[in-house]
């Protein structure tokens, strides 16, 4: 399915700045889809978007994943298609979380390093 031709109720996947959701789209707009989160299926990078793995920087960001049912504006190009059952939220967010500091483990750089710590502040919170 081409990514002009999406309808309100379709289920897509949505890449927004570093993460990767699976949604609903709620509105369809002229140069993006207004989508609803149901389920994550990456994780947001941690740190400084405009200086990507690099630890010496203004702020390092903690980067949250956006909520269940949460929307947001994703640009058509950033859609695609989602046929598979729609997983549960909170399992995979936890599967995502877990995914990247799988990642992040077997880097081991400074930058790895801290993305760990700001995971584990959000797993504490995500999952209280």
């Amino acid at each position: 399915m081409s990514q002009d031709h999406f309808k309100i109720g379709d289920y897509v996947t949505a890449i927004y700045k570093t993460g990767k959701y699976i949604g609903e789209i709620t509105d369809v707009r002229p140069k993006s889809y207004l989508v609803r989160v149901l389920a994550v299926e990456k994780h947001p990078m941690q740190g400084d978007l405009h200086n990507p793995k690099q630890v010496d920087v203004a702020m390092f960001h903690q980067r949250r994943a956006l909520a269940f049912r949460e929307q947001t504006n994703v640009p058509k190009n950033m859609v695609r298609e989602y046929k598979d059952e729609v997983p549960d939220y909170k399992a995979s967010l936890k599967a995502a979380v877990q995914k990247m500091k799988e990642t992040l483990l077997s880097e081991d750089t400074p930058w790895s390093q801290k993305s760990i710590e700001m995971l584990e502040e959000l797993e504490r919170d995500y999952f209280k």
